[in-house]
């Protein structure tokens, strides 16, 4: 994937800068192109109430379609006698727009932020009316609003999963595509069936189809859903599982019910070859963020890696019996606790609250990241549930097919009944569980704030313009 498609669009903090007299046009015209997002400060107190505004009001303040502006003044006696609540709500809009511009003689300005590979050709747009957009410094400690790259394809099915968690800071990585993968994968351990992952594909190929209609607006997500199937097909393969213990396939890897520790461990180990990958995130994040000190100091950042990485290696040494393993494990957890205690004891102001702060957020890093990984046992839990459910079902099935006649329908009807309440119950468990490994194990550790989305003003025109895309 290329590097600009992992990081927000380049923002710009600009001033639209127009003469007085042309200020509406400009106006029309940045409205019309939607990519400049506006600040809105309050009015001064001494500007009056357009009569757009007061008109709105009187006529009950909302309007009947989306507020829209014309290229031209228009008389406001001729659009309320037409009915016309939209074209009054733009005017509106416009006036309380005009009344916040900063002004200097005949010279007004509005401040925001624009896409920088926008700005040229918004330039270019505006000098035709006489206006400019002039590029500023970024003011500090202002984070400009984010724009993620057009996504498409598997990225755009991903997205939700990032999204309902937290608008991408601006100065971070786009996780999107790794989450989505460390998603479906575990998603599949817990799900592992060959038969129930082929009906989620099926379902998946079904939502691209646009069928049922009521599930059309989840189309997009097919993609993630077909990710999830298979992955579950791939488990089940490697369990042996096709709606169940059946003995339609042989076990490659490992029987869920006969081996549940070899399957605990594995969930173990790939519980932490997640949260390596979620320090990896963290450490770059919180370098684009702060520099090296934030990236060094933060819990989240080199610091939190380094107690990862020894307590990695403490384990490492128990298991296989090497005391100077697990001595130089301890040592190099030492000097990640040391560096995050100078981060935290930093952050809490210092003194002698600053220490006791400290030292219980060094007891809740140690502690939260044993918890973490405890966490991904739930792999192997509900991986586990959802082969003993396979095998009741099964179980209860073939005994009735022995009996023969009738008791074989019967034995039919549990098979097929008792395997769509399997693949409804498991879906939504094991679903719902990779979601809370996802936020609280992971991304905890990628993000450690929240941005705010890139919002463009946009007042079309009921002329066609030109729209510039950002």
């Amino acid at each position: 994937m290329p590097r600009a498609e992992l990081s927000p669009v380049r923002m710009l903090r600009v001033a639209v800068v127009t003469p007085r007299a042309s200020l509406r046009r400009v106006l029309v015209e940045v409205g019309a192109l939607g990519v400049v997002e506006i600040d809105h400060p309050p009015a001064p107190p001494e500007s009056p109430v357009g009569e757009a505004t007061r008109r709105l009001q009187r006529l009950g303040g909302e309007p009947s379609r989306t507020p829209l502006v014309t290229a031209d003044p228009p008389d406001l006696d001729d659009v309320q006698r037409d009915g016309r609540l939209d074209l009054l709500a733009g005017e509106a809009e416009l006036e309380g727009l005009q009344a916040r511009a900063a002004s200097s003689r005949s010279v007004t300005a509005l401040l925001g932020w624009c896409p920088a590979e926008v700005v040229p050709e918004v330039a270019a747009r505006l000098a035709a009316l006489g206006g400019s957009v002039v590029p500023l410094p970024r003011p500090a400690g202002v984070d400009p609003p984010t724009l993620l790259p057009r996504r498409g394809g598997v990225q755009r099915s991903f997205a939700p999963l990032v999204d309902t968690y937290a608008t991408v800071p601006y100065a971070d990585i786009d996780p999107t595509v790794v989450a989505g993968l460390a998603y479906i994968v575990m998603f599949g351990m817990m799900f592992g069936d060959l038969g129930h992952g082929l009906l989620l594909v099926g379902a998946a190929l079904l939502l691209r189809s646009g069928r049922p209609r009521r599930f059309a607006s989840a189309r997009r997500v097919w993609p993630f859903v077909a990710g999830a199937g298979l992955a579950a097909s791939v488990f089940g393969v490697l369990y042996g599982e096709f709606f169940g213990p059946t003995g339609v396939l042989p076990v490659l890897w490992l029987s869920p019910l006969e081996e549940p520790i070899q399957l605990l461990l594995a969930g173990l180990g790939f519980g932490a070859l997640l949260l390596a990958g979620a320090y990896g995130l963290g450490v770059v994040n919180r370098w684009r963020e702060g520099g090296l000190a934030l990236a060094l100091y933060s819990p989240s950042g080199i610091a939190g890696a380094t107690v990862f990485l020894g307590l990695a290696i403490v384990v490492a040494g128990w298991w296989f019996g090497v005391g100077a393993l697990t001595a130089a494990g301890v040592l190099v957890a030492a000097v990640g606790l040391g560096l995050a205690a100078v981060g935290l004891y930093t952050g809490s102001g210092g003194g002698g609250a600053g220490v006791a702060q400290t030292g219980v957020e060094l007891f809740d890093l140690v502690v939260r990241l044993a918890s973490n990984l405890v966490s991904f046992a739930r792999l192997a839990a509900f991986g586990l549930m959802h082969a003993a459910l396979g095998a009741v079902v099964w179980d209860g099935a073939s005994g009735l097919f022995a009996r023969g006649g009738l008791a074989w329908l019967a034995g039919a009807v549990v098979f097929v009944v008792g395997n769509l309440i399997a693949f409804a119950l498991e879906a939504l468990v094991a679903g719902v569980q990779a979601l809370r490994l996802e936020y609280y194990e992971l991304f905890s550790r990628v993000f450690e704030s929240e941005g705010r989305p890139f919002v463009p003003w946009h007042l079309p025109t009921e002329q066609t313009l030109e729209e510039v895309q950002p």
